[in-house]
């Protein structure tokens, strides 16, 4: 089992600072201008949120394709969170992942594709939310790159 430390202290208005004892950076988040006295400019909950599931895409992908061997150039990564009311309550009932990842060699796209597969079934945040996980994946080829391993 393992804990995961949060601290917030609030700064002024609708804003306040994230830290964590184990972290050496600190957030800046605030009420998102969506709603009364939000600010914009500021990490919020909801963006946060969703960058939590996009973070955990991400880190899983990275474990699964090197189990795999799968042999990649880039990944990047877009989520985008659906903010809306249900049944009378605000919450985040959907999020978009837009995973998109560089491989060199055409023969590598159904493994590419097994493992993003794999890496949002296997994601412990999405594994952990009710909201809906939509992914729409993007496998690019750019050959004549040379890369070693799973280009970690």
């Amino acid at each position: 089992m393992s804990n995961y430390q949060v601290n917030i202290s609030w700064q002024e208005n609708r804003k306040g600072i994230i830290s964590s004892p184990e972290l050496k950076q600190s957030i800046e988040i605030a009420t998102p201008p969506e709603f009364p006295g939000g600010i914009p400019g500021i990490w919020s909950p909801e963006h946060l949120f969703a960058a939590a599931v996009n973070s955990c895409l991400m880190t899983t992908f990275l474990a699964i394709a090197e189990n795999s061997k799968l042999s990649f150039v880039s990944f990047n990564s877009t989520a985008i969170g659906k903010l809306e009311k249900v049944d009378g309550k605000y919450m985040m009932s959907e999020i978009v992942l837009r995973p998109s990842l560089v491989i060199p060699d055409a023969g590598l796209q159904e493994k590419a594709k097994r493992v993003l597969e794999l890496s949002e079934k296997a994601c412990l945040i999405t594994n952990s939310i009710k909201s809906r996980v939509i992914m729409e994946p993007q496998i690019n080829i750019h050959p004549g790159i040379q890369i070693s391993g799973n280009g970690i």
